[in-house]
């Protein structure tokens, strides 16, 4: 009898270091968190010291993305499998209903074309995935993946290639993870996924690939767009501390081209943060991305939800790559919401 009552003492008692180990773990990465979002407000406060620029963009982002995570979390806690899966139909329900959705008009709110409703889709996709893993009844595990499979389907109705082909990916990613047990290496790829298409970006703006590769590409990514990130290629290399300002790109570009039209963003997250933070934005955009997949690896849910709620937030970050998604304040917040979700501790029963 004291045997058992001792063994059942010292099970209690490890289970209660684990849970204190695995709390303080993630606070720490909470505290991480937070550092690397005030050194993105900060920076860009430096950079837009002492010149007409200004970062009230980059800090609304920010804010969207702090209370999109703070909700998330709240409602993951909550309602594990309720949330992720009403984010998911809001999405859905709001790219169907609220007028100009389809036609990519630039004053529609609050996107304002299809690559941006495109890139909340991809975030439908991840969040209704979540909502089936987190789901214990077969039938709703079924509906919740009809429903990502059909975020996936609008993308490609509304026009975006892209978006379809990453909603697909996160569908794949999230049915493979059933056989993942380390999500730590899926994580690292993910990663890799994400440092490859900026760093094909460059390639394609540096001019650093083959003639018929690079011609190729430029096809498909169109003239204007390359030209875009060689201008911003070319600020950063010019001014590689504090860039040229933020939201200073239209103007930059437009005084060396001596017209005053022009796109007001190079077409990409990581070459805007180039041009008009220079080098050390470029390093915190980075080690944003990095903290929010250290929190997903220190997350207490199960790694089906983990790895679903990862490889959307990188197909996000993929097609930011390439365009101007991030410029979007409800975007920003949505993938908070995302990350929030899948980092929740459910509340027990």
């Amino acid at each position: 009898m004291e045997t058992a009552t001792g063994g059942a003492s010292g099970a209690m008692q490890a289970d209660g270091r684990d849970g204190a180990e695995e709390h303080a773990r993630g606070s720490r990465t909470d505290a991480l968190g937070i550092a690397v979002l005030v050194g993105c407000a900060t920076w860009s406060l430096i950079a837009a010291a002492g010149r007409p620029a200004r970062p009230e963009g980059l800090l609304l982002a920010l804010l969207a993305v702090t209370a999109g995570y703070a909700t998330g979390r709240i409602a993951g806690a909550l309602l594990p499998v309720a949330a992720p899966a009403g984010v998911a139909l809001a999405i859905v329900g709001a790219t169907l209903v609220m007028p100009g959705r389809l036609s990519g008009d630039g004053t529609t709110p609050p996107l304002g074309y299809p690559n941006a409703d495109a890139a909340l889709l991809v975030l439908a996709t991840g969040a209704a995935c979540c909502a089936a893993w987190s789901a214990t009844a077969p039938p709703l595990r079924l509906a919740l993946r009809l429903l990502g499979a059909g975020a996936g389907g609008l993308a490609l109705a509304i026009g975006s290639t892209a978006g379809f082909a990453a909603s697909v990916g996160v569908m794949l990613c999230s049915l493979a993870a059933a056989r993942m047990r380390r999500r730590l290496l899926a994580l690292v790829g993910f990663a890799l996924a994400a440092a490859i298409a900026v760093g094909g970006t460059y390639a394609v703006a540096a001019d650093a690939l083959p003639p018929g590769l690079s011609a190729s590409l430029t096809g498909q990514l169109t003239a204007p767009r390359v030209a875009l990130w060689h201008d911003a290629v070319g600020m950063a290399r010019d001014h590689p501390v504090r860039g040229v300002g933020p939201d200073r790109f239209r103007v930059a570009r437009s005084s060396a081209l001596t017209s005053v039209e022009g796109p007001p963003t190079p077409q990409s997250a990581a070459f805007q943060v180039a041009a008009e933070q220079g080098l050390p934005g470029v390093a915190l955009l980075a080690a944003a991305f990095a903290w929010v997949l250290c929190t997903l690896w220190r997350s207490p849910r199960a790694t089906p939800v983990v790895l679903s709620a990862g490889a959307a937030l990188t197909g996000l970050a993929m097609l930011a790559a390439v365009d101007h998604v991030l410029s979007y304040a409800v975007v920003t917040a949505a993938a908070g919401i995302l990350a929030g979700l899948a980092a929740a501790r459910p509340l027990p029963e």
